[in-house]
């Protein structure tokens, strides 16, 4: 087994053959200087272009590089998760393969994690993307999450974070979780923090995310949520739903009943087979939802079964 090192710095790849020597650059430029053992967990996530090739070269130049190659596009969650399982340092770092987030942070994220936090996340208080399009969905979204999950960071959607090993040892990614870390590490019991960092407007090629991208997160928002008030007490909120159920049953029979005494013809109401019908459609719909998510975990997890499928990883330059 290889010895632990001080620090991993995990950055997920798409189609950023123009961005990523650059970005080697200015990490070893960021990191050599502090005297630390780290290494830089590059993971290609089945890109389209050369990214896997270049990978490859920088991987057989630069000993730090670890290249690890996806066998196709797992989205940027199941590329993070790689990275952190194949990472080595007892400090993990994410960011970013678009230059966007700069290197020159990290020492400043380490130092603060060394205050006595478990995790430590960036906020880019000077955002350098379209307002209108990215800024304000942004602004919206932060607020929405940190309601719902308690945890109240300005930016959730920075991938600069620092993060202590232990805290990722205990988390489980799917979905679009990365972005919903902070939360996931705080239903952990981890000591959160935020630091404002520098962000840049992109140098080469163009975001890779796309409107659908909201509603993935609106659903997985849904699921930190329950993860947080209700995985070890499922029948709170299915019971709550069941009661919520009956009484609406209990007073729209009631009224027709009444109806009835009263002389009244309830045969052809709507008032019940809509009432019946959209109440039991859509708590089975609810319900099957959370199910089917602690299902879906529940046969990962049973079996040590990843998300993601590694084609090769690459440490000098040769495959290990």
């Amino acid at each position: 087994m290889s010895a632990p090192l001080d620090l991993s710095v995990v950055v997920p790849l798409y189609n950023e053959e123009e961005s990523l020597p650059h970005l080697v650059n200015q990490l070893i430029s960021a990191l050599r200087p502090a005297g630390e053992t780290f290494e830089l967990v590059l993971v290609d996530d089945g890109s389209s272009d050369r990214t896997a090739g270049v990978l490859a070269e920088v991987s057989s130049d630069v000993p730090e590089v670890v290249a690890v190659l996806l066998r196709k596009n797992y989205g940027q969650t199941a590329a993070m998760a790689a990275g952190f399982d194949v990472a080595r340092g007892e400090v993990i770092v994410s960011l970013d393969g678009d230059l966007q987030n700069d290197p020159a942070d990290i020492p400043m994220l380490l130092a603060k994690l060394r205050e006595g936090y478990d995790l430590v996340s960036g906020w880019r208080h000077q955002r350098q993307d379209a307002a209108l399009q990215r800024k304000l969905p942004s602004r919206l979204a932060n607020r929405l999450i940190g309601r719902v999950t308690g945890v109240r960071l300005h930016d959730y959607g920075c991938s600069l974070k620092a993060y202590r090993r232990e805290v990722l040892a205990d988390m489980r990614l799917y979905g679009e979780l990365h972005r919903f870390l902070p939360a996931l590490a705080f239903i952990e019991g981890a000591r959160i923090t935020e630091v404002k960092v520098n962000h840049r407007a992109r140098q080469f090629g163009s975001s890779k995310y796309g409107i659908d991208r909201t509603f993935r997160v609106l659903m997985d928002l849904l699921t930190v949520w329950f993860m947080k008030r209700f995985l070890t007490r499922p029948m709170y909120v299915f019971g709550f739903g069941g009661l919520i159920a009956i009484a609406a049953s209990l007073i729209a029979s009631t009224y027709l009943l009444a109806i009835k005494v009263m002389g009244g013809d309830i045969a052809n109401r709507p008032l019940l087979t809509l009432a019946v019908v959209l109440g039991l459609a859509g708590i089975q719909l609810f319900c099957f939802g959370l199910l089917g998510e602690l299902l879906i975990r529940t046969y990962h997890e049973s079996q040590g079964r990843p998300i993601y499928r590694i084609r090769e990883t690459l440490r000098g330059g040769r495959a290990s």
